[in-house]
């Protein structure tokens, strides 16, 4: 035996360990693999047996039937987001995101953000806004302020039409009629697109360093697909100016959740407007009592679809506000991240379903469907991207009520292109809603004015 074998180098030492210590390391990765493969196999199977168990008891051409669909999505969401989190919980238990390799370099990307081990801490700044150093001149401002109003009414209008036309609308082929029925597809057609539109974005453009990790993305990426999956599923039961109403109505349910769950303390407007708002939706429920849709009317699944949107689309944005908190992506990140993640789950599930196959079906036999389905999903892109340019430059209040005026006009437009009835009544409900939608915004800013004045008076005095 060599003098070197007896007494081994530290440095000798220190790479059997590091070679022994990747070894064990990789040996876990791919029992994490296996484990993970097993979980998707499973959940799959597990889903299948409840899907076709939930056939047996629920009618699928039922009114009801938007339960059965409802199950189908939320398994099919199970079957990507359950292996998922085995595969995080084994990373982070064992550090495999630490490894090297291209495999390993995706799953720090998952886990962290980013692909390098060491996040530079410089070029941060702040987030949620675009950068404007440059001074504008008031025309200039009333030159940008007329693109973003007009980009947002023409992208908002024409994705409010398309939408109702293409969930309420019949497609002829010959003799043969029927309308589309898997608003999952679409949900998928839209959030690919505006994946790929944050993508290109991204890369032509600076930003900040992305630390937010990708399966944080997940939890609200599910909320707003789901949110968008009752908006649409929700149209074959009300008609699409009882809708845009329900959304204004959204402040109501947040109130209570802050209410019951945060005690939170809301000012006087806020509750007056909030009545006004309840005031205004009742009357114009009244008034479009015989504004029928072929033989559905607003019925007690139109409402609870209704809930639905605006109970996940609410947990979407708190979410969302957390993570532009806690990490602090820009606009257009958090928009790549969330529709990038709710592209894989939708994909999942219309694979699970055979939505695929029954849309592009759907689509050879209506050629006119594929235009529609591209004109929504572009509308519904570039008006995210308003939206993020909207608000950077002249903030949320302009913003608020470029949209408030936007639902006025889908309404008006939905009622004139689609015959839906409103009696007097419901036109007064109409304009009570977004007068009390007006008045809110008007108390908020002379309040905010108000504790600016005052905290600028207390600085003055020290």
């Amino acid at each position: 035996m060599t003098w070197a074998e007896m007494y081994p180098s530290s440095a000798t030492v220190s790479d059997d360990l590091e070679e022994k210590e990747t070894t064990s390391w990789t040996s876990q990765g791919r029992g994490g693999s296996a484990l993970v493969i097993t979980t998707g196999i499973a959940t799959w199977v597990v889903s299948l047996i409840i899907s076709n168990a939930a056939k047996l008891i629920i009618d699928e051409n039922g009114e009801t039937s938007w339960i059965l669909r409802f199950i189908f999505t939320i398994l099919g969401y199970t079957t990507v987001f359950l292996p998922c989190y085995v595969l995080i919980h084994l990373s982070q238990r064992h550090n495999l995101h630490t490894l090297g390799g291209c495999q390993w370099r995706l799953l720090r990307l998952i886990l962290t953000g980013t692909t390098s081990e060491i996040v530079a801490e410089t070029d941060i700044t702040p987030t949620g806004r675009l950068s404007n150093t440059n001074v504008q001149t008031l025309y200039q401002k009333a030159l940008s302020l007329f693109y973003c109003c007009a980009g947002l009414q023409v992208s908002y209008l024409l994705w409010g039409i398309l939408q109702e036309k293409i969930m309420t609308r019949e497609y002829t082929d010959g003799d043969k009629i029927e309308r589309f029925t898997d608003s999952q597809f679409l949900v998928f057609v839209n959030r690919i697109l505006a994946f790929l539109f944050s993508g290109i974005y991204l890369l032509l453009t600076h930003q900040n360093v992305h630390r937010t990790p990708l399966y944080k993305y997940s939890f609200c990426s599910v909320s707003n697909t789901l949110s968008s999956w009752c908006q649409y599923e929700a149209l074959k039961f009300v008609s699409f100016p009882t809708q845009v109403l329900a959304k204004s109505a959204k402040v109501i349910p947040v109130m209570l959740m802050g209410k019951l769950v945060s005690r939170a303390q809301y000012k006087n407007y806020e509750y007056t407007t909030a009545v006004l708002i309840s005031v205004g939706m009742t009357a114009f429920l009244l008034g479009s009592g015989g504004d029928k849709k072929g033989n559905n009317v607003t019925t007690v699944s139109g409402a609870v679809l209704l809930c639905g949107y605006l109970i996940f689309d609410s947990f979407t944005a708190n979410w969302q506000s957390a993570l532009f908190k806690e990490h602090k992506p820009s606009s257009i990140q958090m928009m790549c991240g969330v529709n990038l993640m709710s592209c894989l789950f939708t994909s999942a599930s219309l694979i699970q379903q055979g939505g695929f196959f029954y849309s592009l079906s759907f689509a050879a036999r209506h050629p006119i469907f594929i235009m529609d389905c591209l004109l929504t999903a572009i509308s519904s892109a570039s008006g995210q991207l308003f939206i993020f340019a909207t608000i950077s430059k002249f903030g949320p209040v302009v913003f608020t009520i470029i949209m408030t005026v936007r639902q006025g006009l889908s309404i008006l437009l939905s009622c004139l292109l689609y015959q839906h009835h409103l009696s007097h009544m419901g036109i007064l409900g109409v304009f009570i809603v977004f007068l009390a939608i007006f008045l809110r915004m008007y108390y908020a800013q002379q309040h905010r004015k108000r504790k600016l004045e005052a905290s600028e008076i207390s600085e003055s005095k020290v």
